[in-house]
């Protein structure tokens, strides 16, 4: 499933009505960010969080719970009050990878949250060292056939880039090895100096050596090219149709939050990813601006656990 932007903002409107949603909130909210303080997840919430704040009249903690690639922060939510005073950053990995790789998984994504809306997508880049001196998708693609088991990075397994690599591999018919970092800086290191000089990254994780002159990006793995990277192509226009990966970004409420505080916080999301200083920050960053009703979030989880669960299996993709 491709994500669009959709905002259903009168229908949000007009569900959070009530008196009981105007009185909300009355007090700070907690928000639960699985990731660690200045990740490129935990800079996309906050953007979205200061938005919020002013129309709520409230500000929002934020809590970074950098831990078990975000399912200790996302378990913590699951067993929070469910009085519309904490909420949690929902991401494919936590909330789709893990329910797939993990069956003894201490929350069920599906059935313990109440989704409010997505707020955000990362589409992944292909990127190259510069030490490989490659650059299209078309020389990149026989670069890996003719090399099996060249290296390609991610933050993690099952990250969104470890299943971009996964994916490209079934495209194309590649053999590739999955290297998983733990920080950033050792990834950007090893990236320049061609130790593992290919990744399907996070532009924020790869924009440095980018910009140095240090990397190429060849494509971008979405049906639009990112503002910030203008000249580069998407993966189907540079010949790979379907390759289609991004980290998302949403919020869930504990299940059984009221209806009508979710629905006052969707239509918050609605208007701070409207807004178009917000759309320029995320663009500047390589995302794009999105929301949804708490309905079409769902769905939306639904059908990347669908999809993903394919493609890890056929993959052979296993938890660590």
């Amino acid at each position: 499933m491709t994500l669009t932007p959709r905002v259903t903002i009168a229908a949000l409107m007009c569900a959070g009505a009530s008196a009981f949603a105007q009185d909300y909130p009355t007090k700070p909210i907690t928000a639960i960010v699985p990731f660690s303080t200045g990740s490129a997840s935990d800079v996309i919430a906050r953007i979205v969080l200061d938005r919020m704040s002013g129309p709520l009249g409230q500000r929002f903690v934020v809590d970074n719970r950098p831990a078990a690639g975000g399912v200790a922060g996302t378990a913590a939510a699951a067993k929070a009050p469910n009085d519309g005073y904490t909420i949690v950053m929902g991401a494919a990995g936590p909330t789709v990878v893990n329910k797939i790789l993990n069956p003894k998984l201490a929350y069920d994504p599906e059935k313990d949250f109440e989704p409010i809306s997505l707020y955000a997508a990362l589409p992944n880049v292909v990127a190259v060292s510069a030490k490989l001196n490659l650059n299209t998708l078309a020389e990149f693609i026989a670069y890996v056939k003719k090399n099996p088991k060249t290296p390609y990075s991610s933050v993690g397994n099952g990250s969104s880039q470890h299943l971009a690599g996964a994916l490209f591999e079934q495209l194309v018919g590649a053999q590739m090895q999955h290297v998983p970092y733990r920080v950033t800086t050792q990834l950007q290191a090893d990236f320049i100096s061609g130790t593992v000089p290919t990744s399907f990254q996070l532009l924020p994780n790869v924009i440095g050596p980018i910009k140095s002159g240090q990397g190429k990006a060849l494509a971008v793995a979405s049906k639009r090219r990112l503002a910030a990277l203008p000249d580069v192509p998407t993966a189907e226009d540079a010949g790979v149709k379907g390759f289609e990966s991004a980290a998302w970004f949403g919020f869930l409420a504990p299940k059984g939050t009221p209806r009508a505080m979710v629905d006052r916080l969707a239509k918050e999301v609605a208007a701070a990813t409207s807004d178009a200083t917000v759309k320029q920050r995320f663009s500047d960053f390589g995302a794009e601006a999105l929301a949804s009703s708490p309905e079409e979030f769902a769905r939306y989880i639904s059908s990347e656990v669908l999809r993903w669960r394919e493609i890890i299996a056929k993959g052979g993709i296993t938890a660590e």
